[in-house]
């Protein structure tokens, strides 16, 4: 009889894309959440040169901000890169689409904050989005009641995966979503760097 042959399951890494500005616990608390449930391999850090919704004053450099992030991301499965910026891509819809074009290996799922699915509709090319992977939100606090009725959400109602389903969500035909009601942590990069402003002052 012949060897039966193994075939190797697809790497599930959760993609957290921001500017990272600076790196927080909160970053670091959606991380894990991700992966007790979503049953993910990785999850990668996508710091971003430079968030075309935001200004670039108050912008740290690239550097500082993967220097930020590398020193929060204290957990073996976190990955910290810089590869938009390899990629030249500068918006996400066009990130995704490359990524799975360079990493066939790869079943990806989109990680966010409720809100950015409250303001993802202003994104280009935003439900081109969610046609190509799946996406994880996580609760924060303030923000989960106008995400859950905002634009995205209402367009792809349909498409949404209970709870209970998330750790299928990375085998799912897209659009496919999931809001996870996880523990709110309240630390933001606005309040960290408005304390360090009044500290300065």
């Amino acid at each position: 009889m012949g060897k039966e042959l193994k075939v190797r399951r697809k790497r599930r890494v959760g993609l957290l894309g921001g500017s990272f500005n600076p790196a927080h616990e909160g970053h670091l608390h959606i991380s894990k959440a991700a992966f007790r449930r979503l049953g993910l391999d990785e999850v990668w850090w996508l710091v971003s040169p430079q968030n075309p919704l935001k200004s670039i004053k108050g912008m740290a450099n690239l550097q500082e901000r993967m220097e930020s992030a590398e020193k929060m991301a204290s957990h073996p499965r976190i990955i910290v890169t810089d590869i938009e910026t390899r990629l030249q891509t500068r918006y996400t819809a066009d990130t995704l689409m490359a990524l799975q074009q360079n990493f066939l290996d790869c079943q990806f799922v989109w990680l966010m904050g409720a809100d950015n699915l409250r303001q993802i509709s202003q994104w280009k090319k935003w439900q081109h989005i969610f046609n190509t992977v799946p996406i994880a939100v996580f609760g924060r606090s303030g923000y989960d009641l106008g995400a859950l009725s905002g634009k995205a959400a209402q367009r792809f109602k349909r498409c949404r995966v209970p709870e209970h389903g998330a750790r299928s969500l990375t085998n799912r035909e897209t659009p496919s979503w999931t809001f996870l009601a996880i523990r709110r942590h309240p630390e933001s990069a606005t309040r960290i760097r408005n304390a360090t402003k009044k500290k300065r002052l």
